[in-house]
């Protein structure tokens, strides 16, 4: 049987989602989700979700300050272990095919992860190399919160005067540490004319993709979430 006779893709909720992304991806937190997609085998074996882009800079510069409206992240990508590449492209261009058109549709690689990104390759992303360098903040002791948590802890206001706040909480331990480099992919939808046009105001240069084997992530955990397809 061919790949498309075996699986079935369609759109679920978001709280279906929940038990996966906190319990199987490597991240272990819950992203913005605007659209979630579920990979059936009988059974639900893997999800696929999309929200808001987190670099807000990154969606008013990466075309030139165009189709800021219709810009998607593809944020999570879980499914149970020993699924072959092909199924995990298959399941992404599905997905891609039901997003709303026209959309741009950035997503990174994370290098941390040992993760080059072969999915968006095999389904023909544009690469535009690595992401910037940044920094997180962090508490010596408390290394397991993500920097994004500790500026929630810190209270409401912007970003500097959170780290004031933070340097008065925790004095000499909090410090700061480089974040890895993520590979960043984009893919655009819509006709070709949009597709050309999206393309044209693209304003990262466009370069090969980059190489290397995936690490595996934990797949080990079976949520109890599992949903059958009737």
């Amino acid at each position: 049987m061919t790949i498309p006779d075996s699986y079935t893709v369609r759109q679920i909720m978001s709280f279906e989602c929940r038990e996966w992304f906190l319990k199987k991806h490597y991240a272990k937190r819950l992203p913005s989700t605007s659209y979630a997609y579920g990979l059936y085998k009988d059974n639900l074996i893997g999800i696929c979700s999309y929200g808001r882009p987190v670099a807000h800079t990154l969606v008013k510069s990466a075309f030139t300050g165009k189709f800021q409206d219709t810009f998607l992240e593809l944020n999570r990508l879980v499914v149970d272990e020993g699924l072959k590449k092909n199924v995990l492209s298959f399941f992404v261009s599905r997905t891609l095919r039901k997003l709303p058109s026209p959309n741009v549709i950035v997503s990174y690689a994370d290098t941390s992860q040992n993760h080059h990104g072969y999915i968006y390759q095999a389904t023909n992303w544009i690469y535009t190399g690595l992401s910037a360098k940044r920094f997180d903040y962090k508490v010596k002791g408390l290394e397991h919160l993500h920097s994004a948590s500790l500026m929630d802890h810190a209270g409401r206001g912007v970003a500097k005067d959170k780290v004031l706040k933070l340097k008065e909480m925790y004095g000499d331990r909090l410090y700061t540490l480089e974040r890895p480099r993520k590979h960043r992919y984009f893919y655009v939808l819509g006709n070709k004319k949009q597709r050309k046009e999206m393309i044209r105001n693209l304003a990262y240069k466009v370069e090969p993709y980059p190489k290397g084997d995936n690490k595996k992530y934990d797949a080990s955990y079976k949520p109890s979430t599992q949903g059958v397809l009737f």
